[in-house]
């Protein structure tokens, strides 16, 4: 069936068989459906200070960096339906923001991602930290919030130039660390600097899968964008065959080259977030599908827009949703069956 692409809000994709609107808020309207692993999201995150936010609480609404409220299209990369206005405050807040308590950021917790994963029938979250070699400790502080939360699921981060890397990649996974996320925008660094590989081979040797932010995404400073180039994730692949990487946002604006990695390196996967619905059809047809994530990069977008796009995309195939949406995750995290 064609479905339309354009939506007026958030909400207007209960045009969609599969939502509705429920006191004022998007759910699933098939539980059947439900039972998806989402592997890429985040809490609010913090550098150089401690972080200034309660991660607990559920406020009256998550204010998501794509507002809730704003026309949606999803046939573009995602931000791409962000206004400009609103990329203002999402670097303000991302940015000096972290300095201060309040805040958009104030509304990244716990408790209101739980509520939108009860929502979209979401099963488990993982949270993906990101951090400096010195300063704020997000990993840590995720970590131990979530402990009692266990559809929350955690990665750690490790930075390349951290001075104790493999003692405090242990220490991580001490805590529950499940793999490790890098974003060479954020944390300053060339996917494939010597630095780099040696934390991907650690990783390896603990059975760590790595998640990159993969790819340029034209809002982030040039050299961010410089450093998120995919050629030096190739160069890092080729380097590391024995660890396993998952791509996020599946090379993001250079969708073609991360295609190409997965299917040419078995130790790739691909991981769906921001991409418009044209490139998810082409991921689920082309890609190897047995290694194919889903995953929405929440509180940046509400979980309801990448789903969107795998339901309508996989809509005559419900082997292939079930695998995308739940069961590769499960394998490639080793949770139970």
């Amino acid at each position: 069936m064609n479905y339309a692409t354009r939506y007026q809000n958030l909400n207007d994709l209960a045009r969609l068989p599969w939502f509705a609107v429920k006191d004022g808020r998007l759910a699933l309207s098939d539980p059947a459906l439900g039972g998806t692993i989402d592997v890429h999201t985040h809490l609010a995150l913090s550098y150089l200070k401690p972080l200034n936010v309660d991660l607990q609480p559920t406020t009256h609404q998550a204010l998501y960096y794509l507002a809730a409220d704003v026309p949606l299209d999803l046939d573009v990369y995602v931000n791409k339906n962000i206004p400009k206005d609103g990329l203002e405050r999402m670097n303000q807040d991302l940015i000096w923001g972290s300095l201060k308590p309040g805040g958009m950021r104030a509304t990244h917790t716990i408790g209101n991602i739980r509520r939108d994963m009860d929502l979209l029938g979401i099963e488990s979250s993982v949270l993906l930290p990101i951090d400096w070699p010195a300063g704020s400790k997000n990993s840590e502080t995720w970590l131990e919030a979530t402990h009692n939360h266990p559809p929350l699921l955690c990665f750690g981060s490790v930075h390349p130039f951290d001075p104790h890397l493999e003692a405090r990649l242990d220490a991580q996974v001490a805590l529950g660390a499940r793999g490790i996320k890098v974003h060479p925008n954020v944390q300053l660094i060339r996917p494939d600097w010597s630095r780099a590989l040696r934390l991907y081979r650690a990783c390896a040797e603990r059975k760590l899968p790595v998640l990159f932010h993969c790819g340029p995404v034209e809002i982030e400073p040039p050299l961010g964008r410089y450093l998120s180039q995919v050629r030096f994730v190739a160069k890092a692949i080729e380097q590391c065959p024995q660890t396993t990487f998952v791509l996020g946002h599946s090379g993001a604006l250079q969708f073609e080259e991360g295609l190409a990695l997965a299917q040419r390196h078995p130790n790739v996967w691909l991981e769906t977030s921001s991409q418009s619905l044209t490139n998810v059809r082409r991921i689920l047809a082309e890609a190897p599908q047995d290694r194919i994530l889903f995953g929405s990069d929440w509180p940046f977008y509400n979980q309801a827009i990448p789903l969107a796009k795998i339901l309508i995309a996989a809509e005559n195939d419900a082997p292939l949703r079930r695998k995308v949406l739940r069961e590769n995750a499960v394998r490639l995290l080793g949770l139970p069956g």
